[in-house]
């Protein structure tokens, strides 16, 4: 009877800890900001003015500083696999809707971490050089270099 009930106490421990592991283990992904709706951006066409883009879209995450001729929806996911570490950036997208003087819009574009660079998914391009680029770069600069520790 006494070795039935040490194996019912061994037993009884080794589930609790395998619970308690598999419940630290079991990963969390998060979404913030603008959640891309393909048929939404798909619905934006050259020529919009901005209140239909307002309408389609909704209100932008920024929009750029100078003329307010572009603007901004920015979102990302990220993961945490184990609860006690730090969270791991999977993808950032930046929708980008881009205005002419009379705030119609001249074309969109939608962008993303491709290996460690700036990629436009629409065009399937890597932006060179200009504006657009480092603004792009500054918000999408260092997700890859995540460190949970701090350090």
């Amino acid at each position: 009877m006494r070795r039935y009930h040490t194996l019912l106490v061994r037993l009884a421990t080794a589930t609790f800890l395998a619970t308690s592991v598999a419940a630290c283990t079991m990963g969390e992904e998060f979404a913030r900001g603008y959640q891309l709706d393909e048929n939404a951006v798909n619905q934006v066409k050259k020529g919009m003015n901005a209140e239909q883009v307002l309408q389609i879209l909704g209100t932008p995450s920024t929009v750029s500083t100078v003329g307010n001729r572009s603007w901004y929806y920015i979102s990302q996911r990220s993961r945490r696999t184990f609860q006690f570490l730090g969270e791991q950036v999977v993808d950032q997208r930046v929708t980008a809707v881009y205005f002419d003087k009379n705030l119609r819009v001249e074309r969109v574009g939608v962008y993303g971490i491709q290996d460690g660079k700036v990629f436009d998914f629409i065009s399937r391009t890597t932006p060179s050089g200009g504006e657009e680029t480092s603004f792009l770069g500054q918000l999408l600069k260092g997700t890859n270099n995540f460190n949970p520790f701090g350090a």
